[in-house]
């Protein structure tokens, strides 16, 4: 009778003697923790290898489960965010992907520490995360990208760090175009009502509306700009503030579509016809936009694409590959519907 004799499966504290080093030295190395010397991460390396240990990271990627990826939102209370899911879900559905949504404030899980969920996403089997805006800070993200998580954020507030792939749209040149349509139809004092002062993408927006001003030798005047937030209650307290200027303006160009509906439901409340006595335009040409009395002449992100193109770069990654760039901008197109038309008289 033969006896296969197979050799013990080795263990942290063995190769943490061949390595000459505590266990839970051994432990940081294998989940990825940057507190350890190089030197001493070299030896550990060298000795996970001979010992032909593999980490939960190279476990992970020898099963043959089904790819699971995690898709974070601050929030699910938009159009935009809408828009976003069912792109990640339709690419999910051709590519034998499974999508795990989750709303970032609303879960136990976002009370963790980076490393600790980080961590999870690994022992959960789960291979990848698209973060939609701020869910997490840059040195949060460091966390999932030292375990070999590929991450992917979505139109972020702030730029991350240049090794983490972001995904949005061509904001100047969308601002530009939407100011450019004011100032085609007769408009010469236009308002900009944009997101929060620190967000990248309201800045890139203001900055193609201050382009196209100055491009017609037309003054930025600092009493139509009002940063806030990227909800309609920023529109309805932006509309209160413009229509009590001495020189109120004849036109808002909002820097999304929330702010916009927003503007619109208080200028109906105020008695400012749109567009007869003010022109609008929005920023994403959500649904809300089309459905909205006028219909909202607005800005449109190839959203459904954003989230399609996300998953796609997660995707790359997982498979090794080399992607083109870290940067991935959509161009934007101006739609435009019932909410703009020349001022009722001649703007000063």
């Amino acid at each position: 009778m033969t006896t296969v004799v197979r050799p013990p499966k080795p263990t942290l504290a063995a190769v943490a003697r061949a390595a000459g080093v505590s266990a839970p030295t051994v432990s940081k190395v294998v989940n990825g923790r940057d507190d350890v010397a190089p030197g001493t991460r070299a030896r550990v390396l060298a000795a996970l290898e001979d010992a032909g240990y593999q980490s939960p990271v190279q476990r992970r990627n020898a099963a043959p489960a089904t790819t699971v990826v995690d898709l974070v939102f601050d929030a699910l209370d938009s159009a935009y965010t809408i828009e976003v899911l069912n792109g990640v879900l339709e690419f999910a559905a051709v590519s034998d992907v499974e999508v795990l949504v989750s709303v970032n404030r609303d879960q136990p899980a976002s009370r963790l520490s980076p490393e600790r969920r980080a961590q999870r996403m690994l022992e959960e089997g789960r291979s990848g995360m698209i973060v939609v805006t701020s869910a997490f800070s840059v040195p949060q993200l460091a966390a999932f990208r030292r375990r070999q998580i590929p991450v992917v954020v979505i139109d972020p507030l702030n730029p991350p760090a240049g090794d983490v792939v972001s995904v949005g749209a061509t904001n100047w040149a969308g601002g530009k175009a939407a100011t450019e349509h004011l100032l085609e139809l007769g408009h010469r004092r236009i308002a900009y009502l944009g997101g929060p002062a620190a967000a990248e993408c309201s800045q890139a927006r203001q900055h193609g509306y201050m382009a196209a001003l100055m491009a017609r030798g037309i003054p930025v005047n600092p009493e139509y700009i009002l940063p806030g937030s990227f909800r309609s209650e920023h529109g309805v307290r932006g509309l209160k503030a413009l229509l009590e200027l001495k020189e109120r303006p004849t036109a808002i160009f909002a820097a999304n579509d929330s702010i916009a509906l927003g503007v619109l439901g208080e200028a109906r409340r105020q008695g400012v016809r749109i567009p007869e006595e003010l022109s609008l335009v929005g920023f994403d040409s959500t649904y809300q936009a089309e459905e909205a009395v006028p219909a909202l002449t607005s800005v449109a992100q190839p959203l459904r694409e954003m989230g399609r193109a996300a998953l796609r770069s997660v995707l790359r990654e997982l498979r090794g590959e080399v992607l083109d760039s870290h940067r991935v901008e959509l161009a934007t197109q101006l739609v435009v519907r019932e909410s703009t038309a020349p001022p009722a008289a001649p703007a000063g």
